[in-house]
């Protein structure tokens, strides 16, 4: 599995720097947010490193359903039912401020701090 040493969220997976896990299995983990824009706030990241959206292809097509099919279990057991948002933001433009693949997963009672 390839790893960036440079990576924040690669030294996540691999133990380096703390985190608070929601969940983990063999391709991803999720963590709570240090800065949460609401009551939840999870990131769901694959543990294989690839920067952004862009560097997504035809093989990854699997992983990415994981991904958006864990939200929805993941909420549920943090006992989010009323709705939720998942954001994946890519590039400088899209305001990407990691770069390694990871969507937000955000519930819970309104207002929130953003989004």
């Amino acid at each position: 599995m390839s790893a960036d040493p440079d990576c924040i969220f690669c030294k996540i997976v691999a133990g380096q720097i703390p985190a608070k896990k929601a969940f983990e299995d063999d391709e991803l983990v999720a963590f709570h947010d240090i800065h949460p824009w609401a009551p939840v706030h999870l990131l769901l990241i694959p543990k294989m490193h690839i920067a952004t959206l862009y560097e997504v292809g035809p093989q990854h097509d699997a992983l990415l359903g994981h991904m958006l099919g864990m939200a929805p279990r993941l909420m549920r057991q943090l006992g989010v039912l009323g709705g939720f948002r998942t954001l994946i933001n890519t590039g400088a433009d899209g305001r990407q401020e990691v770069p390694h693949l990871h969507m937000h997963v955000m519930g819970g009672p309104r207002p929130w701090l953003k989004g």
